[in-house]
């Protein structure tokens, strides 16, 4: 295009920007000055549209952006007062009330007679005023604390109450700024070296105050107290303190991150450096903290766990791995030190129950970051020379220590775990020290066994030669520790075939007796709490038969020592207990065949899969009500809460299939409300896999649709629930869903003029438009009756305002369907606009030739409901206009108003009075006359 027809379309596009604008469609505003930005070439025309789009951030609640398009016109122009005020507005939003007012005051100077900009003047200065109160009584208050914090002569409890309401003063912004000023960082410091749990609590958490959202307050506390004493803090021996640490690790994470993700500009652009030195000096001291011996299991754990959600991208959408490669190139080593330590021999680090399983999952998440074949290579390399580093060793501890960090590896990233398998010799001294005397090396090798078994490549194999070692093992061993391991084993194998009951590995029977043994474990309290764990393993595998679950269900004890193994520290359950509950409630993925292709498969004698028949629903329904009556959804709910890397997606995944499954009957809804079920199933629907994230949230629309949504979700988590159901109005999910997320949106915009301006910041608005349009009967209607409750929002109501479009059309038309939740959800919209937006009235003639037949239909209907959504319209249209007025009272709708306004038998008495009301307007405006005379006729 030539320069003066990319003006040409700049200012078209400014003019469609500015009619959505008034029409209250903001983000179609935003799009359109969006593309005229980038084909505008005058300087003036970019200053219009960057200050134009600047109106639109603030209407959005986008300050940030809103501030920075406000700062581009300055750029331009420096007296562009409008622009000014925009800036003044954003800053103020975004508490950097200085610049407000510095801004507000030019624009008080530039315009003396401007009441918006001396109203804002005053504003931001009573804010300021407040600001400075409040500070001077914290100065008072934090030298208080800083006093008794440092006397030694203090009391124990008066220190800790100091401590304490250090925390609660950290907590608001000018706190912990006054904190920060008076030298409170090298109090922590020193409050870090107590003896006492209690105090080093407090500071840490004082520090998680101080550093949450501000990124150049961080940057200054972690270059003053130094990663070495924070790193040392986390890997003390307290799992209390070294989860504590770890959270303010996590916060400083995020404050630098964020912040580097942020334009910064204003007084603060000058003093904050690049942060991502600092960032990868604190993930270098992560690593160094993997194989050292002074850091204790749960302070190694809480670092594995700050590698997982700080190093891979969050994003695949996001081309930069850069961190990840580092990451790998500079601590994959350290990491295997971890993956291959037996906590049985005396040399390695210290480790907990739930290393291993956090280290399978760091490896996994760092090659499932990586880009190209070359990155994965490598990392195969480094795994491979690792184990061949350590197998190649004299003595069985090299060889040891090589097969465990390969066990480890067959759970994280397995295609690397089957290579190293595959090295020479590996398999040979699995199998060997299967047989060894020694119930370490026993235990190491069968648990590779297990782990291999799970892996189409080697799954074959050691069906093979497997099934006979583990029996033996099982039967002879007389350690419980190898017992239950190589009986998982079994299990394992034995569940081969999955849910299809024609494909069974064993004789019938030894299933269920594997099954009877490991629920015998899962109740022996002797036991420790690792061998039970694996107990749960076995059932995980197990519960693919029908005839099992009906068993696990029946038997009370075992699934109450299933859950408390739930909710206990040991975090590597989780995703066995996970699985086997969605064995029990079939919440898994099942393909139904196409009968025509089981029936040419049975000609071709090609297998056909079979479903057992303690599969069927009514089976299905017993056992979910077993579980609820034994405890399930506490034990989910605790689930849920646990901060692991076990708790993985495959683990979400498994516990919202188990939760959508548990209120799919109504009159459970209540019961997994009761006990915690809607919380937990908040950050289930927006940290899970794709398909998990869509089960929690149908299961939130079918909890928001049966139960009183104020009750689910008391307080500010009613408005976390309107983004997932939001998400599931997609064409990838299915009719049902789309229809349970319509009856909940419409639950929730029912209830409050701020969780209708929630649902319409989610973008809901166009989808619930376009599901207006759907074939099917229940969605178009469900579609229509959220729409219903939404004009009663002024934003909705400006859209069926603008001009140009069929909104309107489309109601009168759906008022006349046959489909009678359609007419009435469509009739109800039609009565709210006229009533609330009066000018719309006179645009219904326009809309369809059968206007005024669609509302003498409603208007003769036997449906009180729709008779009264029908005489409100005519109201409506009669108050609005006369000639509207004088339409209505020449047809048919005088004689039937005459009838209603009568009332008697079948008549409700608010369409009585409605009608009557109608009537009263004709008389007012001398279209009928009244018996007395009153009026004129037409």
């Amino acid at each position: 295009m030539s320069a003066s027809e990319n003006e040409k379309d700049s200012a078209a596009l400014k003019e469609d920007g500015n009619t959505l604008f008034k029409a209250g469609d903001i983000p179609g505003a935003v799009c359109c000055y969006t593309k005229a930005i980038k084909r505008s070439g005058s300087q003036a025309e970019k200053a219009v549209l960057y200050r134009n789009r600047s109106a639109c951030y603030l209407r959005q609640e986008e300050y940030d952006k809103a501030e920075a398009d406000a700062s581009k016109v300055l750029d331009i122009d420096p007296g562009d007062v409008k622009a000014r005020f925009r800036r003044a507005q954003a800053f103020q939003k975004l508490c950097r009330l200085d610049q407000a007012f510095l801004d507000a005051q030019k624009c008080a100077q530039l315009e003396p007679k401007n009441k918006a900009f001396h109203d804002l003047l005053r504003q931001i200065a009573a804010q300021i005023q407040q600001k400075s109160v409040q500070q001077n009584s914290t100065d008072s208050r934090v030298q208080q604390m800083f006093s008794l914090l440092v006397d030694a002569s203090a009391k124990d409890s008066d220190r800790q109450k100091a401590a304490q309401n250090l925390v609660v003063l950290s907590r608001e912004d000018a706190g912990a700024e006054q904190i920060f000023r008076n030298d409170g960082v090298k109090l922590i410091q020193k409050l870090l070296q107590s003896k006492q749990e209690d105090i080093v609590l407090s500071a840490l958490r004082t520090l998680v105050g101080m550093c949450t959202g501000h990124q150049s307050r961080t940057m200054a506390i972690v270059n003053e107290l130094g990663m070495e004493q924070l790193c040392a803090v986390m890997g003390a021996g307290a799992s209390t303190v070294s989860l504590a640490a770890c959270h303010l690790l996590q916060v400083m994470f995020e404050a630098l991150t964020e912040g580097m993700k942020k334009e910064i500009r204003g007084k603060d652009e000058a003093i904050l450096p690049e942060p991502s030195k600092e960032l990868r000096s604190m993930l270098r001291h992560l690593m160094e903290m993997m194989p050292a011996s002074n850091v204790s299991g749960p302070g190694r754990d809480s670092a594995i766990n700050l590698l997982i959600k700080q190093v891979p991208r969050k994003s695949m959408k996001n081309p930069d791995n850069s961190l990840t490669l580092w990451v790998i190139d500079q601590g994959l080593k350290k990491i295997l030190e971890v993956a291959g330590t037996v906590p049985e021999l005396s040399e390695g680090p210290t480790l907990t129950d739930n290393s291993h399983m956090s280290c399978s999952v760091l490896l996994s998440k760092l090659y499932d970051d990586l880009k190209s074949d070359a990155e994965r290579e490598n990392f195969n390399k480094l795994c491979e020379e690792y184990v061949q580093q350590h197998f190649s060793r004299h003595g069985l501890d090299g060889k040891l220590r090589a097969i465990q960090a390969v066990s480890v590896l067959l759970q994280g990233p397995s295609d690397v775990g089957n290579r190293t398998l595959e090295m020479s010799g590996m398999m040979d001294a699995v199998i060997a020290l299967c047989a060894s005397e020694d119930a370490t090396h026993q235990q190491v090798a069968v648990e590779t066994v297990i782990h291999a078994a799970g892996k189409a490549k080697r799954a074959s194999f050691i069906t093979a030669n497997g099934v006979a070692l583990l029996k033996d093992l099982y039967k002879k061993s007389e350690n419980d520790r190898i017992r239950v391991r190589a009986l998982v084993g079994l299990c394992k194998l034995g569940s081969a075939g999955g849910t299809d009951f024609s494909m069974k590995q064993f004789a019938e029977g030894s299933t269920l007796k594997l099954a009877k043994q490991c629920r015998k474990w899962l109740c022996n309290e002797s036991l420790p709490p690792t061998s039970r764990r694996w107990s749960v393993e076995g059932l995980a595998y197990l519960t693919f038969d029908a005839d099992v679950k009906e068993d696990l269900v029946e038997d009370k004890n075992a699934l109450l020592a299933m859950f408390e193994l739930a909710k206990s520290e040991d975090k590597t359950v989780l995703f066995a207990v996970g699985s086997t509950l969605v064995n029990c409630t079939n919440s898994y993925e099942v393909e139904k065949p196409d009968p025509q292709m089981v029936e040419l498969a049975k000609y071709a004698k090609q297998h056909v899969p079979e479903e057992h028949p303690k599969d069927a629903p009514s089976y299905v329904e017993k056992r979910l009500r077993k579980l609820l009556e034994t405890g399930v959804v506490s034990a989910l709910v605790c689930m849920v809460k646990q901060e692991s890397p076990a708790l993985t997606e495959a683990c979400r995944d498994c516990i919202a299939r188990v939760f959508l499954a548990l209120v799919e009957r109504q009159e459970d809804r209540g019961t997994v409300v009761a006990q915690g079920g809607g919380k937990a199933l908040i950050p289930l629907a927006s940290d899970n896999t794709d398909v998990g994230k869509i089960k929690a949230a149908q299961a939130l629309a079918k909890i928001t649709i049966t139960s009183n949504p104020e009750i689910a979700f008391p307080g500010e988590r009613i408005y976390e629930v309107v983004r997932p159901l939001v998400s599931i109005l997609s064409l990838e999910c299915t009719l049902l869903q789309n229809f349970e997320a319509l009856m909940a949106l419409t639950n929730l915009a029912g209830i409050s003029e701020r969780l209708r301006q929630k649902i319409i910041k989610e973008k809901a608005v166009p989808k619930i438009e376009g599901y207006m349009f759907e074939e099917h009967d229940l969605v178009r209607a469900s579609a229509t009756e959220c729409m219903c409750n939404l004009v009663l929002s002024t934003e909705v109501q400006k859209l069926y305002l603008a001009t140009g479009n069929d909104r309107l059309k489309l109601l009168v038309l759906y008022s006349g369907e046959d489909d009678e939740r359609l007419r009435k959800a469509a009739a109800g919209t039609l009565a709210m606009l006229t009533a609330e937006q009066p000018e719309l009235c006179a645009r219904i003639p326009g809309t369809t030739t059968h206007w005024l037949e669609i509302i003498q239909s409603l208007l003769l209907c036997d449906i009180p409901a729709l008779c009264h959504r029908g005489v409100v319209i005519v109201h409506n249209m009669m108050q609005a206009e006369k000639s509207l007025a004088e339409t209505i009272m020449e047809s048919e709708a005088l004689e039937i108003l005459s009838v209603l306004a009568k009332g008697g038998e079948g008549t409700p008495q608010p369409v009585s009075k409605v009608a009557q009301s109608c009537l009263e307007k004709a008389v007012e405006y001398s279209i009928i006359m009244t018996r007395d005379g009153k009026g004129t006729g037409p």
